[in-house]
């Protein structure tokens, strides 16, 4: 962890509680006060401010890690795929997922991603012919 991972988690914490405040504490305030038995009152609400406080440090700093494993290096992700290969590749578990109707066509990321984009494309083209809307 270095100084811009930090920097990042200050940043995603002070973001996350301006947009509580501004989603709970203004534009939901009146919605919530006319649910009084499905919220604490703001009085006791108070007591539990500091630990408001950490599960939002909390969770701004998992989310900034989490972000950040996907965009650094991933040697890991290599491991991993080396390990799916063996895994998907054993008669076992290649047996027990034709017999749940699938087929086991082990790919790198980069041939997956690929994959996802050509998906994509198809999928798209289909629902513009079909004029599918969402309704």
């Amino acid at each position: 962890m270095n100084k811009r991972f930090f920097i990042a988690w200050a940043v995603v914490f002070v973001a996350w509680m301006i947009g509580d405040f501004v989603v709970h504490g203004t534009l939901l305030y009146a919605d919530h006060a006319k649910l009084p038995n499905l919220f604490r009152p703001e009085t006791e609400s108070q007591q539990y401010f500091l630990l408001m406080i950490l599960a939002h440090v909390i969770m701004a700093g998992a989310f900034v890690w989490i972000y950040s494993r996907g965009a650094e290096a991933k040697p890991w992700l290599g491991k991993l795929h080396v390990d799916m290969v063996t895994a998907l590749n054993s008669p076992d578990v290649r047996q027990r997922l034709q017999e749940l109707g699938l087929d086991v066509a082990p790919q790198t990321p980069e041939q997956f991603a690929a994959f996802i984009k050509l998906e994509a494309v198809k999928w798209s083209k289909l629902v513009k012919e079909a004029r599918i809307s969402v309704q």
